[in-house]
């Protein structure tokens, strides 16, 4: 039998990147799978990508800064599975670079909303649902930004920061109900998000050298992690933040 099997999560930013490929591995592990994305015509593409897989998954467009989005992202997963015990919480925008201080507060406030405070209301509304379940997971995204800031993305950094203390607190809180909270903060992954770094070569050389690995980090290696935080292989584990980086320094 897969690890997942008889398991429902909800991914969101699920259709392209880390997200698509989280909600991928999830679905092919056995769990039914709900996506998302701030865009329709995304969630479709990403559904008849998933579909052609004959995996087990439905999506609709939610803005998770937007409580009615959010609302029916839970609501149509419980019609349409009628549980819920994974929610892997993945949104995050990063509209403008700069020193943390030389961020404009219209734009701190976005990245803050988007990052942490959608992430702390993701869990709380999904709460109820994963009470009723057994073994429940909480996993959020956050990035090894959030142990050593990025030059020139420091408002983001901190938010990634924020992430890793939500963890540790959420998973305090829910510990003795049996429901794990856990962070896995990738690397410079491969992703359209850092396609700046890796289609120029002085910034790819750049970012390369402080990968021990000597490569970029895949979105499928930041799924499989995802696939085993949420798994009954990883049961003994809460309130932790997997740091998958090649190497990269993320703490003492």
């Amino acid at each position: 039998m897969k690890r997942l099997a008889g398991k429902v999560a909800v991914v969101t930013a699920s259709t392209d990147g880390i997200g698509f490929a989280i909600a991928k591995r999830l679905a092919e592990d056995g769990a039914s799978v709900v996506i998302s994305s701030r865009k329709q015509q995304n969630v479709d593409n990403a559904l008849a990508e998933l579909k052609k897989l004959n995996l087990n998954v439905h999506g609709l467009k939610c803005h998770v800064s937007e409580a009615q989005d959010r609302k029916q992202l839970f609501e149509e997963t419980i019609s349409k599975y009628g549980k819920l015990n994974i929610l892997i919480s993945n949104a995050a925008t990063n509209p403008a670079v700069g020193g943390v201080l030389e961020c404009d507060e219209q734009v701190w406030d976005k990245i803050f909303d988007v990052n942490v405070k959608s992430s702390y209301l993701l869990a709380k509304e999904a709460l109820p649902y994963l009470r009723q379940q057994q073994g429940s997971s909480i996993v959020f995204v956050s990035s090894i930004a959030g142990y050593d800031a990025f030059e020139l993305l420091g408002a983001y950094s901190v938010s990634k920061t924020a992430l890793i203390g939500l963890t540790k607190a959420a998973a305090k809180d829910l510990a003795p109900e049996g429901i794990r909270v856990n962070c896995l903060a990738p690397g410079i992954i491969r992703t359209k998000f850092s396609k700046a770094l890796y289609e120029n070569e002085s910034a790819n050389e750049a970012a390369l050298s402080k990968i021990p690995m000597g490569r970029l980090g895949t979105s499928e290696e930041m799924a499989g992690v995802v696939s085993f935080l949420v798994s009954e292989d990883a049961g003994y584990i809460t309130g932790e933040s997997i740091v998958a980086s090649g190497g990269m320094s993320a703490r003492l």
